[in-house]
């Protein structure tokens, strides 16, 4: 049987106080209750909703003090007395946003799980993945495929999900076009990866050159510069073949404006997906409009179990080619201003041991 010397301290970035920052530091190792898992955390990606998380501008409240981090990649070093025979000491496995949940009641049983009023949340309403070892309740573990590398696949257990589940929620189908705005970003670079993977046409929305030739080169078929386009809502519209815009859009902005022009170039019977957060903002739309053109207006939340293992059977076929950069988990900081300042093109991940 495969045994692991586990230390009694680990190296975490912990927020300490509301709004941050966080900071490098030693800290104990936990210890899984009988339906968790420690994970020894390899590599963890680094999410716009860790900084929410540090600022606490959100209006969920989150633990303080508090690990961050919910894209964490590593192994299983032990588990609960509850845990499964099918998780076995040295299994791949990944932290995600949902850390667990109830499991009984009705969207649990319906496989709704982030629905779950009891759901824990990693790096949120528990400690997550920004840590050497981390818990888990074993049912909610991403399963990651043997020989998969670590350091890769760690921001599919976030960005990928959540924009994979959410073209699914879109109902967009082969042939047809998704606008993904926020192209160029760390969910968005997977969002036109997944649909293109998919069979699917994507038009890119986001700002800047370098984010434009990010997009053409994971596979979209237009990009449209919001900081140089003179009339964005025609300019999406006339990419599409007949002109008449595309079929779903897949909001991944953090910022409120995009939120508010979706339903205008979407075509009728299109469907606008609200994916990202943006602190405070609001969703407003044109009844008139909305109603004559059938324009369907929905959120997509993170994916489910079944989700997850599907967004990883693409990344293991190597359908997904994950954008990134690694930094060591010490200069989480720098990752976070670069945030704020909107310079982050792709995803970063954080080696745990440095």
């Amino acid at each position: 049987m495969t045994t692991y010397d586990i230390p009694t301290e680990q190296w975490a970035q912990v927020v300490e106080a509301p709004g941050g920052p966080a900071v490098y530091k030693k800290i104990p190792v936990p210890s899984p209750g009988p339906d968790e898992v420690l994970i020894n955390v390899k590599y963890s990606g680094v999410c716009h909703t860790d900084l929410h998380a540090m600022k606490g501008d959100w209006p969920i409240p989150t633990k303080i003090p508090l690990v961050g981090g919910h894209e964490g990649a590593g192994i299983v070093v032990k588990k609960g007395s509850l845990v499964a025979d099918d998780i076995k000491l040295g299994d791949a496995a990944g932290i995600k946003w949902l850390n667990g949940s109830c499991l009984s009641c009705s969207f649990c049983q319906q496989s709704d799980e982030p629905l779950c009023q009891s759901a824990l949340l990693s790096g949120y309403t528990v400690d997550g993945s920004f840590q050497q070892y981390a818990i888990a309740k074993a049912a909610h573990i991403a399963r990651i495929p043997e020989g998969v590398d670590l350091e890769e696949v760690a921001p599919v257990l976030c960005a990928g999900i959540t924009v994979y589940k959410g073209l699914k929620e879109s109902g967009v189908r082969p042939g047809q076009w998704v606008a993904v705005v926020g192209a160029g970003g760390g969910l968005g670079s997977m969002a036109v990866q997944y649909a293109k993977a998919m069979g699917v046409h994507v038009i890119g929305i986001d700002g800047g050159s370098e984010k434009g030739e990010s997009v053409k080169k994971l596979g979209g078929s237009a990009y449209v510069d919001f900081m140089a386009s003179k009339d964005l809502v025609e300019e999406v519209k006339a990419a599409t073949p007949d002109g008449l815009g595309p079929h779903a859009v897949l909001l991944l902005a953090v910022s409120e404006k995009p939120f508010q022009q979706a339903t205008e170039y979407v075509r009728s019977r299109g469907a606008v997906v609200c994916i990202g957060l943006p602190a405070g903002a609001y969703l407003k739309a044109p009844v008139f409009d909305t109603v004559l053109r059938m324009i369907t207006i929905k959120g997509s939340y993170v994916g489910n179990r079944q989700d997850t293992a599907e967004a990883l059977d693409f990344f293991q076929r190597g359908l997904i080619k994950v954008p990134y950069k690694t930094v060591g988990l010490s200069q989480l900081g720098e990752v976070y201003q670069m945030m704020e300042e909107g310079k982050i093109v792709g995803r970063y991940v954080v080696d745990t041991s440095k």
